[in-house]
Formats: structure tokens, C-alpha cells, sequence
């Protein structure tokens, strides 16, 4: 029958990891513990004391460790060897840290590996085939030197390494070693372990892997393939990763997640969730054995988790994601429309538009003064303020906010060469956005405003710069928002062909179309007003070509039971 032995990396929840070690030992099985050398001599005494009573229970010589570096190996290295010396009939030495907790009785695990006799259960797989390496550094990990820490002396690590890939430096790697990356949390058999421990070539092999990056993960898993002869690439430990490489932490509210994993052993467990240990220390029923480890079991709920973390949901933001720019699932949580130069053209442009979709239709939320909300709300869905300082101090944010807090309600708003033009690349990227340009007509207000004229050019100059910037911006290979544009004068030629399919999109399920039709303003004398600017040293080129003599006037457009005439 296999005797399964412990050996347990502990440095920090001392009282945790004395809990578990009493777990073990209380249900025959040895356990050796290398406590770390930063932890200070008082701690290191009182667990000593705490665990006195336990024949089984022993601490070997301490190492001061830290992560990456070889500190770790030599502390496993000095308790397995202390275990195996100490206890010869143990048959298995299963290798834990001072966070892990068991989630399955002791004798399913001596059962089980009855059941696999010989079988060594250690991930053990090629640089090649590794996919959850995080830092950049996958087989150069065992062929450049790292002298120095990643997490102390990050710069001269950084260099070091910039340095060699320059000089193209690469160690040997020693004769017959494979590099093979996995877990350190393993369970070796006897003979594999001894074989390791009293290979003839070991200093060699230390030497080597002691400048190795992070050996904990690398040096068992190699040295593994030249000594076992069964192999399972596999860890009966649970120890998950979130996509920065960093561990996941179990809590209390995880109970259930940890019984359906089937685990023997489960990393890392938060100090505090005393359900947790409550529960799986508690003594052994008698309940029957469960079925085969299999984390795999859960990993649809860490990749769901993951994505959340990562990608959030479309157009929230949130304090864990919003320094990283582009990591949105969505830059905006629902489609908006957006229209440059209707109010300009249209008399109650905003009072039709809300009639014809049966909603709310903004203002120019992106106005200088003020946030001109429908109505003249001063303040909207989700406390947001009509104060243009609020607004301009995130414009992206503004806008976000506003669809994300009106979710299932369309918003409708007008923008324009006078707005605050920082949101532009934002819808122009969008594609919840939907934008539909009239190009020039932002003259229609300057035409009828009846100021001085060189002011009016003035004005007009500076207009016609922005908004050429603007669709710039909106034509550019990486505009993803649904763009139409019209010149003033295509668009005032056949207004409705264009106002009909806004519409359609907007409502596609409408079953009617709209009794009425907007009214377009009067613009006779608009192509004088347009000569007299290019009289005057200003090219005005987004209306389109408006004949300096007005047309014959046409029929009024006017819409009786969805029909033009």
C-alpha cells in the first residue's frame, strides 16, 4: 500500500499551513516543512512548539527564497531529502506549499495511487508546447544567464538579458537534458525522487539550472524525464492562473467550485476563509470515492472569469480595467445615432426626430457652454450633469456613461464643427455609432444670422477647418461607425430618400412610416451668401455646388399617411 509523504514550502500564514501539517500527520502521514529563513526566529519557534506533539512531523534546514531564483529548488531538495532519509517506507512524496489545502480524504489519495503503481504525476512538457508562460522568455530561460532578481533588481535583469540577446550569448545545456517546464507541485514516487536526488551528475545539474529562470518550474520536470518510467503530465494539485501569471485565490464562497475539481490539493488559499478549512479538515466520513482528479472540470469558469476581468462587459468601465486603453469588450454598451447638420437644415429638427422614432433626441450634447440634454434636462440618467466642465474634463467617459445608463432607449444627438471635437476618433472608432453628416451646413446658421460679414467669414474659415478635419477622421481606414455623408446641396436636392433610410435603421421594426416630414429651412439667397464668402478670400467647398441665382422654388416637401407629394 502506498505511504504518501509531505514536504511543505512554508513562509508566510504559519498557522495555516501548522493546521494542515496536523491534517496530514493525524492521518499517518509524515510530513517534512522548510520555513523560510525571512521568517524570524520567534515564529519559527512558536510553529515548532505548535506541532511538538507530532512524532511524524519534522523541519529541515532553511533556505532564504525567493521567487524565480534557486532558493526554492534547494529548499525542496532539503526536505525531500530529509523525508526520504528519515521515512524508509515512504513510497510517494508529494510536494505542497504553506497556502494548500486538501480537499479529499488522505485514503483516496493512498488508494489512488495504489491504483497507479510506478506512475509519477508531474506537468512535465516542451517550451514548445507550454502556452501559459508570461514574461516574454520561453526556451531562453534555459540558454541565457540570470544573475541578477526579477523582482528586486528588475533594471539590471532587463539589461542583463538585452545584453546577451545583442552578443547573442547562449549557455550549453548540459548533455541528455531536455528542457521541460510544469507546476512544482508534483507527486513523485520514491525510486523517481531518489534517482534524482543521487544522480551521479547532479552538481553539474544544479550549477546549471541554479542560473536558470524560475528552475522551480523547470528542474524536477526535466530531470523527471530521465529517470521515471511512467510519466503522467499532470498536477493532483488545483492551482490556477489568471492571464498576468499571477495565482488565483480561493475564498469561502469557492466551496463548491473546489469539490467539483476532484482535486487532492488545492493552491492558494486565502489565511482567512475559515469555512474552507472547516470543511475539508474536518475528519474523513465515510462517504465513497470520488471520481478522477479533473480541474479541467472548472476551467470554463476560469475562462469566463477571465474574460470578464479582462474585457468587462460592452461600453462598462470600470476602476479594474479603465487604465488600459482599448482593452474594452465594446467601446459603447448600445448603438446611439449621431446627426452633423440636421438641426442646421431642418426647422424643429429634434421635436420631429423624437415624434418619428417615438423617443428623446438630444441637443448638441458636446456644446461649448453646456450640455443641451432633451428638453433641457440639466441632469440625466445616472446623475450626469449638463456642466460642459464635468463633461470636457473625459469626454469618452461622458459618452459612454450617458448609453450605458439609458440601456435599451436609443440616443439621438446633434453634433457639429462647433462642438468639442475630442469625442471624434471615439465614435469614428465606435461601432455602436451611427453618423450621418451634412457636410457645410453648419453656413445655414451663419447665412441667416445677419451679423457683420467679416466676422461671418471669420467664423465661417474656422468651421470649414474643423469639420474637414472631422470627416478626415470619419473616412479613415480605421473608422468602424456607420458613416453617411452628404454636401448641403445633394442632400437638400432629395431629402427624404436619405431621412428615410436614417430612419429605417433606427427603427427597422417600425411598420409605419412617419405622417409628416421635417421642413426644411428657406435657403433662398444661399448661393449668394456662398459668392459672397469667396468674394470676400474664403473657398467654401463642403456644401456643394449651390448656383449663385436661386432655382425655380421647388414644391413644398410636405409627408400625408407616409406618402411624398
Amino acid at each position: 500500500m502506498a505511504r504518501v509523504g509531505f514536504l511543505m514550502l512554508c513562509h508566510t500564514a504559519l498557522n495555516r499551513a501548522a493546521q494542515v501539517a496536523r491534517h496530514w500527520a493525524m492521518q499517518g502521514a509524515p510530513v517534512v516543512i522548510h520555513l523560510d529563513a525571512r521568517v524570524g526566529r520567534a515564529q519559527h519557534e512558536r510553529m515548532v512548539q505548535a506541532l511538538a506533539d507530532l512524532p511524524h512531523v519534522g523541519f529541515c534546514r532553511r533556505y532564504r527564497c525567493e521567487w524565480g531564483t534557486w532558493s526554492l529548488v534547494a529548499a525542496t531538495q532539503a526536505a525531500a531529502e530529509m523525508l526520504l532519509a528519515a521515512h524508509a517506507d515512504v513510497t510517494h512524496v508529494y510536494a505542497a506549499s504553506g497556502s494548500c489545502l486538501p480537499l479529499r480524504p488522505h485514503a483516496e489519495l493512498q488508494a489512488w495511487l495504489d491504483a497507479h503503481p510506478g506512475t509519477d504525476f508531474i506537468e512535465s512538457v516542451t517550451t514548445e508546447d507550454v502556452s501559459w508562460t508570461v514574461g516574454g522568455i520561453d526556451i531562453e530561460r534555459f540558454t541565457l544567464h540570470f544573475p541578477f532578481s526579477w523582482r528586486r533588481q528588475r533594471w539590471l535583469f532587463d539589461r542583463t538579458v538585452d545584453i546577451q540577446r545583442r552578443l547573442r550569448i547562449r549557455r550549453r545545456i548540459p548533455q541528455g537534458v531536455v528542457p521541460h517546464l510544469g507546476s512544482q507541485w508534483w507527486c513523485l514516487t520514491r525510486r523517481t525522487l531518489a534517482a534524482i536526488l543521487q544522480d551521479p551528475r547532479r552538481r553539474a545539474f544544479d550549477r546549471y539550472f541554479a542560473r536558470v529562470w524560475i528552475p522551480d518550474e523547470s528542474y524536477f520536470q526535466s530531470l523527471v524525464r530521465q529517470h521515471s518510467p511512467q510519466i503522467e503530465s499532470r498536477s493532483l494539485t488545483l492551482s490556477k492562473f489568471d492571464f498576468q501569471g499571477k495565482p488565483h485565490i480561493f475564498y469561502d464562497d469557492h466551496l463548491q467550485l473546489l469539490r467539483r475539481s476532484d482535486c487532492f490539493v488545492a493552491r492558494k488559499i486565502w489565511p482567512e476563509a475559515d469555512r474552507l478549512f472547516r470543511v475539508f479538515l474536518a475528519p474523513a466520513g465515510s462517504a465513497p470515492a470520488r471520481a478522477e482528479p479533473n480541474p479541467g472540470k472548472i476551467d470554463r469558469l476560469f475562462s469566463r472569469a477571465v474574460e470578464r476581468r479582462t474585457k468587462g462587459r460592452p461600453g462598462l468601465y470600470m476602476q479594474s480595467r479603465f487604465p488600459n486603453e482599448n482593452w474594452e469588450n465594446g467601446k459603447t454598451a448600445a448603438p446611439y445615432s449621431v446627426f452633423e447638420g440636421f438641426a442646421e437644415v431642418f426647422e424643429d429638427w429634434e421635436g420631429w426626430l423624437g415624434r418619428a422614432i417615438g423617443g428623446r433626441v438630444h441637443g448638441h450634447l458636446f456644446a461649448p457652454e453646456r450640455v443641451r440634454f432633451a428638453g433641457g434636462e440639466r441632469v440625466w440618467n445616472g446623475a450626469l450633469s449638463d456642466s460642459a466642465a464635468l463633461r470636457d474634463y473625459n469626454p469618452r467617459m461622458f459618452l459612454t456613461s450617458l448609453v450605458w445608463n439609458t440601456r435599451g432607449e436609443r440616443q439621438c444627438f446633434q453634433f457639429g464643427p462647433a462642438d468639442l471635437q475630442d469625442i471624434s476618433w471615439f465614435m469614428a472608432t465606435d461601432p455602436n455609432a451611427q453618423l450621418s453628416v451634412i457636410s457645410g451646413a453648419w453656413a445655414v446658421p451663419l447665412f441667416r444670422a445677419g451679423a457683420p460679414f467679416a466676422e461671418l467669414r471669420r467664423t465661417a474659415a474656422a468651421l470649414q477647418k474643423t469639420e474637414r478635419w472631422h470627416l478626415d477622421v470619419l473616412r479613415s481606414p480605421w473608422a468602424k461607425a456607420r458613416v453617411r455623408i452628404w454636401s448641403l446641396a445633394d442632400f437638400a436636392e432629395n431629402p427624404m430618400e436619405p431621412l428615410q433610410t436614417i430612419l429605417d435603421e433606427i427603427t427597422p421594426r417600425a411598420l409605419r412610416r412617419p405622417a409628416e416630414a421635417p421642413r426644411l429651412v428657406d435657403l433662398a439667397g444661399f448661393g449668394r451668401f456662398l459668392q459672397q464668402l469667396r468674394n470676400e478670400g474664403m473657398q467654401p467647398v463642403l456644401m456643394g455646388d449651390f448656383p449663385v441665382a436661386d432655382p425655380a422654388p421647388p414644391d413644398p416637401v410636405r409627408r400625408t399617411a407616409g406618402r411624398a407629394v
